[in-house]
């Protein structure tokens, strides 16, 4: 890739602000002072030094999100806030966008990314990775809810559901449940909960596969995945491209 966009990646400032850097003569690749933005560089295989500290380099990243309601899970949007608008710049500049999506009145775990295969394997249907809410209910949730979850449920357009599990947590006029899926329908668990005479008031992501909600990230924070809760994801080590 060229020097100047490794430098724009890595958080050396705009195109404009690493032009004036180059100008310097304090970028180095392999030692070799470069002037020139043009100039390509492996970053895999060459060292590149900005005043002699060495340049980070990483393709991908990958982001832990405790989303907030109000917030859609887009890249962009003309008239709402959306959960890219939370990242700083530094993790912004790598153009992650949201694996899956959360309604925007729904909280808690989503995951940012600019690895498609990485979102490819998460999302695909084939893989069938389950999804774990909580979620506050209008109305008493009863064992025959669990029971009829567990058999799969019929929406309002005819689709059934797969094998759902339900616990309740906490029953009443309202009730506290959670609920583990491994589908991603449109607005799925609110229509399930309507197709056996109930509303759903609250919902939150806590669990995508293994991995849990960082309870110490406050609504609207977000951190980095570490190396183990990647490969719990994929089953995988991290690949650096």
């Amino acid at each position: 890739m060229r020097i100047d966009k490794l430098l724009a990646n890595t958080g050396y400032g705009s195109r404009k602000d690493v032009k004036k850097l180059l100008k310097t003569g304090s970028v180095r690749i392999d030692g070799e002072t470069v002037k020139d933005g043009k100039v390509h560089v492996n970053p895999d295989r060459q060292e590149v030094t900005v005043a002699g500290v060495a340049v980070e380099y990483k393709p991908f990243v990958y982001l832990m999100l405790n989303k907030p309601k109000g917030v859609i899970s887009a890249t962009e949007d003309g008239q709402h806030k959306t959960v890219i608008d939370l990242l700083q710049p530094e993790d912004a500049r790598y153009e992650p966008f949201p694996v899956g999506r959360l309604d925007k009145d729904t909280e808690g775990l989503l995951l940012l990314t600019n690895d498609g295969q990485f979102s490819h394997a998460l999302m695909s249907p084939k893989r069938h990775v389950a999804k774990t809410y909580l979620a506050e209910v209008e109305g008493e949730v009863t064992e025959a809810d669990v029971s009829h979850f567990h058999e799969g449920v019929e929406l309002e357009d005819g689709y059934v559901t797969k094998p759902a599990h339900l616990v309740i947590l906490e029953r009443g006029s309202h009730s506290n449940v959670s609920l583990t899926i491994t589908e991603g329908k449109y607005h799925q668990v609110k229509r399930m909960f309507a197709a056996v005479g109930k509303r759903v008031t609250a919902l939150e992501r806590i669990a995508i596969g293994p991995l849990q909600l960082d309870q110490q990230l406050k609504r609207g924070a977000y951190r980095e995945l570490t190396e183990a809760e990647y490969e719990q994801l994929l089953g995988q080590e991290k690949k650096s491209s």
